[in-house]
């Protein structure tokens, strides 16, 4: 039996989708894919002069123009800002949308990364894939295990670069210079974000710090104007060491690293 053409996309916060994995998965929706999206956190903290239930309020409401925008399906968020702790509570709730959308991809943040928020949401997503089979692993709600195997991809870091600096070289380059004004018009639902990150990270404009980094990203391929990055998941417990499906999926708009090195 074929493998379901689903792909699940999750980040910490409402925005970080649109920051680093956008590009990718307008292409997906594209090529035939159902997209689901999930920030495991409301953005209760994006703010400096709102209360928690106004900004989150406000925050469901741009990311779900943001998902809609795209046609994908919005999952709730599970908690708020800085609390994403790699705890059972929490990865049964993680674990209960995975079985749920048995997605094909899973797209989540870089296992390093500026903030705790976005490396916790990573392993979060990881084990509840790597677990979605497991009878004896129980979800809050409960769901039923599901055999479909799953490839597991991480987004470039923020910046680009670990929390220690480091340049990250992505394994898998997407262009994405066709869809950047698309992404550009989804971060924009993001209406509250832009004074809190200009005075809370001095991103200066939010819109084009993330086109920037797609820039940076393009130009470590040495092909494309802007880019997405990707490294995948070793594939132990999650797929056939082949597999490869981004890759296959967006075979017209790929380039491996081996490939640009070559």
């Amino acid at each position: 039996m074929a493998a379901a053409r689903r792909v699940l996309a999750v980040g910490a916060h409402p925005d970080d989708i649109e920051f680093r994995m956008a590009g990718t998965l307008i292409l997906l929706k594209r090529a035939g894919f159902e997209i689901h999206y999930l920030n495991i956190a409301n953005g209760s903290c994006g703010t400096a002069a709102l209360s928690r239930d106004e900004i989150v309020a406000i925050r469901e409401r741009e990311a779900r123009a943001a998902a809609a925008s795209i046609g994908a399906v919005w999952h709730p968020s599970l908690t708020n800002d800085i609390e994403i702790f790699y705890e059972p509570r929490l990865l049964a709730r993680v674990s209960a949308v995975v079985r749920e959308v048995a997605p094909s991809i899973l797209l989540t943040h870089a296992p390093e990364d500026y903030m705790e928020d976005h490396q916790n949401a990573a392993r979060l997503a990881v084990t509840a894939a790597f677990c979605r089979s497991m009878p004896n692993c129980a979800t809050e709600p409960p769901r039923a295990p599901v055999a479909q195997e799953v490839a597991v991809y991480h987004a470039q870091p923020h910046g680009n670069r670990t929390p220690l600096r480091q340049l990250v070289r992505p394994d898998l380059f997407v262009d994405t210079t066709e869809v950047i004004g698309q992404q550009r018009a989804m971060l924009a639902c993001h209406r509250s974000q832009q004074t809190w990150l200009d005075e809370s990270q001095g991103l200066d404009s939010y819109l084009d710090a993330m086109e920037a980094q797609a820039r940076e990203v393009g130009n470590l391929s040495g092909r494309f104007v802007c880019a997405e990055g990707w490294r995948r998941r070793l594939h132990y417990g999650f797929c056939a060491v082949e597999a490869d499906p981004l890759a296959a999926a967006l075979a017209d708009h790929v380039l491996t690293s081996r490939t640009a090195e070559g």
